[in-house]
């Protein structure tokens, strides 16, 4: 198996031979690229294999995984197209590298969040955990998607109350609707925009490293 996506690895220092390691699959915002969120993963390199993935798409001066139509609105043959991009990635990486499958997790920011909560919904045992930092889970997921999450996965999600991009309300509506599901979130806030705090950074560190103990 080959994969077409552009992706960055980084694995522990001290790797021990045959070991199988948690897997930590990342996903960057529109506009972005695998290098910029490097620095928010670097002190889990210990723990996990680390892969930072390039969207497929080019934008501005970035990369993409899908194009939007509206606030809210991706264009569904776009979004379809990257989920099935990055769930075969995801095969890709399972089959070549030394991953412990129980224990597999996605993080994004922003447009990552996005299709990290999609991912986690749709691939069941195949996720263990998300991290969703400044998000929304589309419409068409919920409706027309096959909801199909794991029965140990669990979530952290965050937001910014003044989030100028992504409404502070959507991030609220991730948090319900999983528990809805009847899935354990952990949901955070912070007095920010669209970004990720230094607090932010240390409560999803925190987070994941609590939860590869479960």
């Amino acid at each position: 198996m080959e994969t077409s996506l552009i992706y960055e690895l980084r694995r522990p220092k001290k790797e021990i031979p045959g070991k199988k390691y948690p897997a930590l699959f990342v996903m960057h915002g529109m506009g972005s690229n695998e290098q910029n969120m490097l620095s928010l993963v670097e002190d889990l390199e210990d723990f996990f294999y680390i892969f930072s993935i390039r969207g497929h798409l080019s934008q501005g001066p970035g990369f993409a995984y899908f194009t939007i139509q509206g606030f809210g609105k991706p264009h569904r043959e776009a979004f379809d197209e990257g989920i099935n991009k990055l769930t075969t990635f995801i095969d890709y990486a399972s089959e070549k590298y030394s991953l412990d499958l129980r224990q597999v997790y996605v993080l994004g920011f922003s447009q990552g969040a996005i299709l990290s909560m999609s991912l986690a919904l749709t691939l069941g045992t195949k996720i263990k955990g998300v991290v969703a930092l400044s998000g929304y889970i589309p419409m068409f997921v919920k409706e027309e998607y096959n909801i199909n999450p794991s029965n140990h996965l669990s979530v952290f999600i965050s937001h910014g109350e003044f989030d100028q991009v992504l409404p502070y309300e959507w991030g609220k509506e991730n948090a319900e609707y999983f528990h809805k599901l009847n899935i354990p979130v952990t949901f955070k806030t912070y007095p920010e925009g669209h970004s990720v705090s230094e607090e932010n950074l240390q409560d999803f560190q925190a987070w994941i490293l609590n939860d590869l103990q479960r």
